[in-house]
């Protein structure tokens, strides 16, 4: 049996990496422990962050959500986390990533084999990063081929600072017809 302390920091440890809110059911399992000390220890913590620094609370809380637990940032402390997004240097795509990303505009909607047929390397590291990014997205399968189709998504309109990709320049004429790409 564990002590109080390590549920506990068991329990931030899971709150901490968790992108969704976490139920008491999926929290009790993950620490093979009851559901009535995982919520007694949740009760704890909630006390525990809203009274730190004598009331005033920490930087962070815990709150039940979406029937689960997760934590967030404490309201009066949004102004620190814009500072830093604010701040922050936007990560670069690579020189791949943009070649693959412009074909992907250009020809939507388009395969990865067709992708890789027009820029002539292997580009499926390079879809699955611009898919993680919110740039690019799996449109449909082609019936006849089984092939995932890619376009570009409204946050790459976002992030370009266009409405639609009709303001895209001009393709250049060197490249080949979409139904010359095998």
């Amino acid at each position: 049996m564990r002590n109080d302390f390590e549920l506990r920091a068991g329990l931030e440890a899971l709150l901490v990496v968790a992108e969704t809110p976490l139920n008491l059911i999926t929290l009790a399992g993950a620490l093979e422990a009851p559901i009535g000390e995982v919520k007694k220890e949740i009760d704890a913590l909630v006390a525990d962050y809203e009274g730190a620094h004598e009331g005033a609370g920490r930087g962070f809380e815990l709150r039940e959500v979406g029937g689960g637990w997760r934590i967030y940032v404490r309201q009066t402390h949004d102004w620190a986390v814009r500072q830093l997004v604010a701040n922050e240097n936007p990560s670069k795509l690579s020189h791949a990533a943009m070649e693959t990303l412009s074909v992907i505009a250009y020809r939507q909607p388009i395969s990865r084999g067709q992708v890789s047929s027009i820029r002539g390397v292997n580009v499926d590291s390079v879809v699955r990063t611009l898919i993680s990014r919110g740039l690019v997205t799996e449109l449909y399968t082609d019936l006849d081929t089984g092939a995932a189709m890619f376009g570009t998504t409204q946050m790459l309109l976002e992030v370009l600072g266009i409405n639609s990709l009709d303001e895209l320049p001009a393709i250049s004429p060197y490249l080949p017809d979409q139904d010359g790409i095998e």
